[in-house]
């Protein structure tokens, strides 16, 4: 009986479809490592528009209304602007924030929060504030709940003489000739100007506190 021998080199070769042990997989083979997760976004991050929108209000000396908002910050509409105004509101009070945006005399402001007010007026420079007399106050008072109104229709609600007070406050901004009443001599008539409304961080007239006895439903007299 013959033994079949094999031939040296020939029965150890590998066959064609095998792989050495130390051989790496085809790179199409190959585990590909897992995408890396995208970075968590910021809740209070800003949008563009938004941020833009902000950028116009911390640089405005006065209030923006809508229309002139989107304006400056390169929105489409009031409309727009009024939704980003309303997006900063909520990322200022969602991160404690110690600005708000107010409605002020028919526009958008950018202020502090009321309760910071102590240690803002620290820094506040005499003559920077506002400074009205009693008697300033008093006049204004009755300009602002009862306007148009007369002079003489003021001086008959304080009891005194007011020409000097109202020059005053038209000196400061506070008071306007709005017209004449058409009563005999034409009398001039006095209105609050829209620095009035954001002296007192009011949006409209009818922001003003009730103040029924000051209010006179007939109109001005002369």
């Amino acid at each position: 009986m013959f033994h079949h021998r094999p031939r040296p080199g020939v029965a150890n070769l590998r066959p064609s479809s095998a792989r050495p042990g130390n051989a790496g997989l085809p790179a199409a083979l190959r585990l590909r490592p897992e995408p890396a997760e995208p970075p968590a976004l910021d809740p209070h991050a800003r949008p563009p528009e938004v941020a833009r929108v902000e950028a116009v209000l911390l640089l405005a000396d006065e209030p923006l209304a809508a229309r002139r908002l989107a304006e400056v910050a390169g929105l489409a509409g009031a409309a727009e602007a009024r939704a980003a105004v309303d997006r900063l509101k909520t990322l200022y009070d969602a991160d404690g924030s110690a600005f708000q945006v107010d409605e002020i005399a028919g526009g958008y402001q950018l202020l502090t929060r009321p309760a910071y007010h102590p240690w803002l007026a620290r820094l506040r420079r005499t003559g920077h504030e506002l400074r009205l007399t009693p008697a300033a106050l008093e006049t204004l008072a009755v300009v602002a709940y009862r306007q148009p109104v007369t002079r003489a229709d003021v001086d008959g609600v304080r009891g005194v003489g007011c020409a000097e007070v109202i020059r005053q406050l038209m000196e400061k901004g506070l008071v306007r000739t709005a017209g004449r009443h058409p009563s005999l001599g034409r009398p001039q008539l006095y209105a609050t100007t829209r620095k009035f409304l954001r002296a007192f961080g009011l949006n409209t007239l009818a922001d003003l506190p009730e103040a029924g006895a000051l209010r006179d439903p007939g109109g001005a007299k002369s």
